[in-house]
């Protein structure tokens, strides 16, 4: 049995892999979803506080709590500073990292250095009444959707899920400068439609920081793919428990 821990990215919850959990359970695996510090049933703990370390805490202290080891760490869009971050302090409890059409840092980046669209959003939370909440992107056209979800029920579903996003969590920088974290093996999932103009993702270089070929696997849809291809997420998953 291998333990998959599920973060989600900005402004969603752990509701969003309730179509991926039970395809892992069905396969004799753990599966845990949290909900990051101000999102989902934590939603009330939402401050202007609340940034990248608060999550990173989220993710190590659920580890450590619940003393899980060879943790397959999935991490979805924003989620990939969350996970590369959790992995530096805890390098011998994760067996895999999963950048699920995530960002990727380096050492003192933000999710603003790495994806400059999201300055913008910045820029609006910080001229806003309030001065740090971020509301969630609102939904395209087809094929963008709603964080790449075009069918009128699972967007509906989704929009219940969602909430605002603290502003320092897009600007707070990742520390990773522990060198025993890039021993561990890592896979990028990218979803190749419906990605909108300006949120370009960066290429992945040929050779993991471990030393061994890049493993990169695609699904034909759009970003919120455990929404809309769970089965196929989730076999990609399982070839790696």
């Amino acid at each position: 049995m291998s333990t998959y821990l599920l973060v989600h990215g900005a402004w969603h919850s752990g509701e969003c892999w309730e179509r991926v959990v039970p395809l892992l359970e069905s396969a004799g695996h753990r599966a845990l979803t949290p909900s990051l510090t101000g999102h989902g049933d934590k939603a009330r703990l939402l401050g202007p506080e609340v940034g990248l370390d608060t999550h990173v805490d989220d993710i190590v202290e659920l580890i450590t709590e619940e003393d899980l080891t060879e943790v397959v760490l999935v991490g979805h869009s924003y989620a990939g500073l969350v996970i590369s971050a959790a992995a530096d302090r805890l390098p011998d409890r994760i067996a895999h990292l999963v950048y699920l059409d995530a960002m990727v840092p380096e050492d003192g980046e933000s999710a603003a250095d790495i994806m400059p669209v999201t300055q913008a959003l910045i820029d609006l939370a910080l001229k806003s009444d309030n001065g740090w909440r971020v509301p969630p992107l609102p939904g395209l056209p087809p094929p963008s959707g709603l964080f790449g979800v075009t069918d009128p029920a699972d967007v509906a579903w989704l929009r219940t899920t969602l909430s605002d996003l603290s502003v320092r969590c897009l600007q707070q920088p990742v520390r990773l400068d522990n060198p025993a974290a890039n021993s561990i093996p890592r896979t990028h999932i990218h979803c190749t439609e419906g990605r909108p103009e300006g949120f370009d993702r960066r290429p992945v270089p040929a050779t993991q920081p471990n030393g061994s070929p890049a493993r990169v696997r695609e699904l034909a849809t759009g970003h919120d793919c455990m929404v809309t291809m769970p089965a196929e997420l989730t076999d990609l998953l399982l070839e790696l428990g």
